[in-house]
């Protein structure tokens, strides 16, 4: 089995500040970290990592420190942090990214931002240069703001997009699960139709907070497939977020892994598309 990780996380408190960080995802994830947690039963797996949230001021230092550890993380590529409504300032960031050879994408994290910001004028120009450049965007959003995803690929076709941890969902506990909501079901519908937006299988571990059931997400997983179709959906482990329910949990990435195997398998999904093939695609490696 081949695995493409299409978002992992890696950071170093005592080389970057975040200022989000706490409790047990206070400490360092890096290279040491990540091989420590290695999947098992893969004949080969790279990377994606995806920005962490530094302080802003170290968007630049974070992309540095991961070109750093890059080889021994099995990272191939990255996804880096970026203000997309700063006008020239957005275009002179994107600039000095393109210096480093693994960046391939841009994500400006809008799960914390006002609802709307992805419809804005500012934002749709920084998306625009962003698309000039050959580059993706990863959309990290709460439920609320699918809408303004939709919004945004509608007014740049030409920006492949990604949609992070299926917008975020409400899913409940373990104990007491949530089915999809209807209106998560018709934003998710709205967004498929754009043929340039991807969707991850991705993060529902932390909406859970830690624990969740097979039988849990998959109805979450079917609303995508029957959305996305099959090649436009890819899995990432959201390592070390989704790996941490109280504490942190080794093998919670192996386990994610497996849940999203053992739903494809039953659905007929192939999995090198799922797990190697469509990310490669989007992201542009080869």
């Amino acid at each position: 089995m081949r695995v493409v990780d299409s978002h992992l996380h890696l950071w170093d408190p005592a080389a970057l500040d975040y200022t989000w960080l706490d409790g047990p995802l206070d400490a360092t994830f890096s290279d040491i970290e990540i091989d420590e947690d290695a999947l098992t039963g893969v004949d080969e797996e790279v990377a994606i990592f995806v920005q962490a949230d530094p302080v802003e001021d170290q968007q630049l230092a974070e992309m540095r420190w991961v070109d750093s550890i890059a080889l021994q993380s099995g990272v191939v590529a990255a996804v880096a942090g970026a203000r997309l409504d700063r006008g020239a300032e957005t275009e002179r960031h994107l600039d000095a990214l393109a210096v480093h050879e693994r960046v391939v994408g841009v994500r400006h994290l809008l799960q914390g931002e006002a609802d709307g910001l992805a419809q804005s004028a500012a934002f749709i120009a920084g998306a625009r240069a962003l698309a000039s450049r050959g580059w993706t965007f990863d959309a990290c959003v709460r439920a609320s703001q699918l809408s303004d995803v939709t919004a945004l690929a509608a007014a740049v076709p030409e920006l492949p997009v990604v949609l992070d941890h299926l917008g975020k969902p409400a899913l409940g506990t373990a104990q007491a699960p949530l089915r999809p909501s209807a209106e998560w079901s018709r934003d998710i519908a709205d967004l498929a139709r754009h043929p340039q937006v991807f969707c991850k299988l991705s993060g529902l571990p932390a909406e859970t907070g830690g624990e969740w059931t097979d039988a849990q997400v998959a109805p979450f997983f079917d609303a995508a497939l029957e959305a996305f179709g099959p090649q436009r959906l890819m899995w990432g482990s959201d390592w070390p977020v989704s790996a941490v329910a109280g504490d942190f949990v080794p093998g919670s990435r192996q386990r994610w892994l497996q849940t999203v195997a053992d739903w494809a398998a039953s659905r007929g999904v192939d999995a090198d598309g799922l797990f190697w093939e469509n990310a490669l695609a989007f992201y542009g490696i080869r």
